[in-house]
C-alpha cells in the first residue's frame, strides 16, 4: 500500500513556496542577458514570458486539481499520456532541477564570501535538507521569512530607481566611427566622454574594466528571435511555480487551492519582475543593462543609493536560498512519485510516519546536490535545465488536452497555445544548451528502454 503524505500545506503555505521559487536569485541576474537578447523590447520579452507561463499555469493548476498528488507533470503525463512521456517529463525535472540545486547553492555561497563558495555551498544544502526532514509547515515558514526579505530588497530598488534622477540618464549612441551620436535628452555627453560599441565592451571583459571616464553604450539590436531569446530567459527565472504542483498531495482542499495559489503567485511575481525590469531599464538603459554583470546593483548606485548596493547582494544570496528550498522540496516530491511507480528505486517511497515527509527522498537529493556542488560548478553548465523546463511543461500542456470538459478542462488554445510556445522558445535556445538537454533525454530514454527490456 502506497504510503501517503499529510495534507499540511493552506493557499498561503503554496503561494510562499511558489513564490520562494520564481523570485529566485535570477531575479537579481537575468535582465541583463534578457536586456541582451532583446534589447529595449525587454518588457515585450517578459509579456510573452508572460503569456508562456499563463497558459502553463492554467494548464498545470487544473491537471492538479484532477491529480492531487506528489510529482507534479511525472503523475500528469503518466495519467494522461502514458507511463513513457511521464517517465520522460520526470527525468528531466529530477536531472535538470538537481543541477538547478548545485547551481543556487553555488551562487548563494558566491555572494556571501566567494573564496569559500563552495564549503558555504554545501553547508547550506545539508542545512536546509535538515529543515525539510522536520515537516514541510517549517519549510513553508522559512520559505516565507526570505520571500519576505528578497520583496522587501526589490521595493527598495525599485523605489530609488523612479524616485531618485540619476547622475547619468540611459544612453544610445552610433557606432564609434560615425560622427553623428544619439543621447537620451536627460543626458548631456561631457568631454572626454567615449563611445564604446558592444563588441569593444566584450572584448575587455565587462564594464568593471573599461578605462575611467563616462562611456556610451550602444543598444543592443532588437530582432524578433532576440524577443523570443530574452523571453526563453525570464520564463525560465519565474518558472517555479510548478513547485506548488509537485507538492499536491501536501496541499489541503487540492481541487481549490492549487488553482488559486498558483495564480497568485505568478501574479505576484510577474508584478515583481515588471516593476524591477521597468526601474532598470529606465535607470540603466537596454545597452548598459545587457553589460552589467550586477544589474540591480548597478541600478542603485547609478542614482546615488550606493549604501544599498551590500544590501542587494544580501538579497541576491537570500533569493538563491529561497530558490534551493523550493528545488530541494519539488525534487524530493518528484523522486517519491518516480520510486512508487518503479521508475526510481521503490525505497525512496518510503514516508516519515512522524514528519510527514519522503525522508529518503529528500535525503538522496540533498546527497546527490552536495556531490555536485564539490565536483563541479553548475553555475554557467546547466543550459539543458532550461531546455528541460520547456520540455517538461510541454508535456504538461499536452496532458491538458487530454482533460475532459467534465474534468474542468481549460480552453483548447490555452495548452494548444502553451505546448507550442514552450516547443517554439526551447528552439530559440543557445546551440549548446539544445545540444546538452537533447542528450540528456536521449540517455533517461535509453535508460527506459533498458528497463523495460529487462523487466
Amino acid at each position: 500500500m502506497t504510503e501517503e503524505l499529510e495534507r499540511r500545506l493552506g493557499t498561503r503555505d503554496a503561494v510562499v513556496v511558489g513564490l520562494s521559487a520564481m523570485i529566485g536569485a535570477g531575479v537579481f541576474a537575468v535582465f541583463a542577458p534578457a536586456a541582451g537578447a532583446a534589447g529595449s523590447w525587454l518588457l515585450a520579452a517578459l509579456a510573452l514570458a508572460a503569456v508562456v507561463a499563463y497558459c502553463n499555469a492554467t494548464s498545470s493548476a487544473r491537471l492538479a486539481a484532477r491529480h492531487p498528488e506528489s510529482g507534479g507533470t511525472y503523475v500528469y503525463g503518466r495519467r494522461r499520456l502514458g507511463p513513457f512521456w511521464g517517465y520522460l517529463a520526470g527525468w528531466g525535472f529530477t536531472v535538470g532541477k538537481t543541477a538547478s540545486c548545485a547551481a543556487m547553492a553555488l551562487t548563494f555561497g558566491a555572494y556571501v564570501i566567494p573564496e569559500l563558495a563552495r564549503p558555504l555551498a554545501v553547508g547550506a544544502v545539508v542545512v536546509l535538507t535538515v529543515l525539510n526532514l522536520f515537516g514541510v509547515r517549517r519549510s513553508a515558514r522559512a520559505a516565507m521569512i526570505m520571500v519576505g526579505f528578497v520583496l522587501l530588497v526589490l521595493a527598495a530598488v525599485v523605489t530609488v530607481a523612479f524616485l531618485q534622477r540619476p547622475d547619468v540618464g540611459p544612453v544610445t549612441g552610433m557606432p564609434a566611427d560615425d560622427p553623428a551620436l544619439i543621447v537620451d535628452e536627460r543626458a548631456e555627453r561631457p568631454a572626454g566622454a567615449s563611445i564604446v560599441d558592444k563588441e569593444q565592451v566584450i572584448e575587455l571583459g565587462s564594464l568593471d574594466d573599461l578605462p575611467p571616464g563616462l562611456h556610451y553604450v550602444l543598444d543592443p539590436e532588437v530582432t524578433g528571435w532576440g524577443v523570443l531569446q530574452g523571453a526563453g530567459l525570464l520564463f525560465f527565472a519565474f518558472a517555479g511555480y510548478a513547485r506548488i504542483a509537485t507538492m499536491g498531495e501536501e496541499v489541503r482542499d487540492p481541487g481549490r487551492t492549487i488553482p488559486r495559489a498558483i495564480g497568485i503567485a505568478l501574479g505576484l511575481a510577474l508584478v515583481v519582475y515588471a516593476l524591477v525590469a521597468a526601474a532598470a531599464l529606465e535607470t540603466l538603459g537596454p545597452g548598459w543593462l545587457a553589460m552589467s554583470a550586477e544589474p540591480l546593483v548597478d541600478v542603485v548606485e547609478t542614482v546615488g543609493a550606493t549604501g544599498l548596493g551590500p544590501v542587494v547582494r544580501a538579497g541576491a544570496a537570500v533569493a538563491a536560498l529561497g530558490a534551493l528550498l523550493a528545488l530541494l522540496l519539488g525534487v524530493s516530491r518528484t523522486v517519491l512519485a518516480m520510486a512508487r511507480e518503479r521508475d526510481l528505486p521503490g525505497a525512496f517511497a518510503a514516508v516519515d510516519p512522524v514528519h510527514q515527509v519522503p525522508r529518503r527522498a529528500e535525503l538522496a537529493v540533498g546527497a546527490a546536490v552536495v556531490v555536485l556542488v564539490l565536483v563541479a560548478d553548475l553555475r554557467e553548465a546547466i543550459g539543458f535545465s532550461s531546455f528541460g523546463v520547456l520540455v517538461y511543461y510541454a508535456i504538461a500542456n499536452a496532458a491538458a488536452l487530454r482533460l475532459g470538459r467534465d474534468e474542468g478542462a481549460p480552453p483548447k488554445a490555452v495548452p494548444v497555445l502553451g505546448l507550442a510556445l514552450c516547443l517554439l522558445l526551447a528552439a530559440t535556445l543557445p546551440l549548446p544548451s539544445v545540444v546538452a538537454g537533447l542528450v540528456v533525454f536521449a540517455v533517461g530514454a535509453a535508460l527506459w528502454a533498458v528497463r523495460r527490456r529487462l523487466a
